[in-house]
């Protein structure tokens, strides 16, 4: 059996600009999104999968592996779902990816003015990939490895299987989705089309990452209404908004804070600022695992606001709250033979499984609510969405083998 390499694929998906951007209002959010939904779209039909479907409005990308095992025994089909959009918290226009090989354990310099530097000092698990080879950006842009990584994994699976039929499978499924950096991943995508009854993203870090809990998520955004008046005539008439901006900040628990939390500690995250004297906004991510922590945080959150509207006035702090996605644990729990037979393939692969709560969320929380459980699996990616973004060849390759694992696995005759 000749395994696809995903590396030649990896280097040419990161170099397609696909940033989303929440500001837009549309599905895709980004019209550029589908110059790589196009591509794939194209390279399924070519490798030889079956029902390739694009949806060239909202940007999905679907197909299907037939099952080659004709003994009677029905299994269940089986899903794969990556997403093509980048972050836009750093550019992914012009990535330039280059190649360490046999990496040293000392700095890496990664712009050419050497001012941007990837050193142990600041990210110590650099030294866990001594030896090996590792992908890293230039310094200017992030490397897109989140979630390309992924979908590069999945596409040479695929390959894979379509090129060995001796690989005995079950029906297999295949998605890749936009818009999953703001939280839209799941907006359009067809639960009918995909048709498998259980499913995994591809789209975690560390080899043997398994992630099967998450954040609940809300969206929280302020505007304040203020009152600008001549400075030198302001006493008792003038109301900043931006300084009631910082207020409302302070009285938000100062260690409830991303820099400050780790593992299923929950947080307050304020990801943009602006404003002045008449107006200002802010925006924050209110996260927590645990279900009655998180409606605590919204709570104090509109609590905040209430206790500066008596300060200043009804009407001066504005509070819009959405919830964004919830912990998939309840939905993953009466499935978990998701969970062992991914735990079984690492292991037989010599992979240390590696259970942990996902600091964040993905594609998986909403489907696994949709009705379609879905766990989260590795890709090999470390340092998402900035410039000092690398993935490491070797566990990239090392994850493509845990995909066709599983895909094994249910090959089996499943019970």
């Amino acid at each position: 059996m000749k395994i696809i390499d995903c590396i030649p694929k990896f280097l040419q998906y990161v170099k397609i600009d696909t940033k989303s951007d929440d500001t837009t209002g549309t599905s895709p959010s980004t019209m550029k999104q589908h110059d790589l939904a196009s591509k794939l779209y194209e390279e399924l039909k070519s490798i030889g999968a079956s029902d390739v479907f694009y949806d060239k409005e909202h940007c999905y990308v679907y197909a299907k592996i037939p099952s080659n095992i004709d003994d009677g025994v029905k299994r269940p089909a089986i899903g794969f779902v990556s997403h093509m959009d980048t972050s836009d918290e750093v550019s992914g226009k012009d990535v330039n990816p280059r190649t360490v090989e046999n990496y040293d354990g000392n700095d890496i310099v990664l712009s050419s003015d050497g001012s941007v530097v990837l050193s142990p000092k600041d990210f110590p698990e650099l030294l866990n990939h001594k030896g090996e080879d590792l992908i890293v950006t230039d310094g200017t842009t992030l490397l897109g490895a989140d979630d390309k990584a992924g979908v590069s994994e999945i596409m040479a699976m695929a390959e894979t299987l379509l090129s060995n039929p001796e690989i005995k499978h079950g029906d297999i499924r295949i998605a890749f989705t936009p818009d999953e950096e703001i939280g839209a991943g799941t907006a359009f995508f067809d639960i009918e089309r995909f048709d498998a009854k259980y499913a995994y993203t591809v789209d975690g870090g560390k080899l043997g990452e398994l992630e099967y809990e998450n954040f609940n998520a809300a969206e929280g955004k302020i505007t304040v209404n203020g009152r600008s008046v001549h400075p030198g005539d302001a006493k008792n008439k003038m109301i900043n908004a931006a300084l009631i901006c910082y207020e409302f900040h302070s009285l938000l628990p100062v260690f409830m804070n991303p820099m400050y939390t780790e593992k299923r500690e929950g947080f307050f995250h304020l990801t943009e600022v602006n404003g002045g004297t008449e107006k200002a906004f802010a925006s924050y991510i209110i996260r927590d695992h645990d279900e009655k922590l998180f409606e605590e945080k919204k709570n104090l959150f509109a609590a905040a606001a209430e206790f500066l509207n008596k300060k200043y006035g009804e009407g001066t702090v504005v509070v819009e709250i959405k919830d964004q996605y919830y912990n998939m644990i309840d939905k993953i729990r009466p499935h978990m033979h998701l969970v062992d037979n991914a735990k079984k393939v690492m292991e037989e692969l010599g992979i240390t499984p590696i259970d942990s709560p996902i600091r964040g969320g993905t594609d998986g929380a909403a489907l696994s609510y949709k009705g379609l459980p879905c766990p989260n699996l590795c890709t090999g990616g470390y340092n998402y969405h900035g410039k000092y973004e690398y993935a490491s060849i070797q566990e990239m390759r090392k994850v493509v083998e845990i995909l066709l694992g599983i895909v094994s696995k249910y090959g089996e005759n499943y019970k």
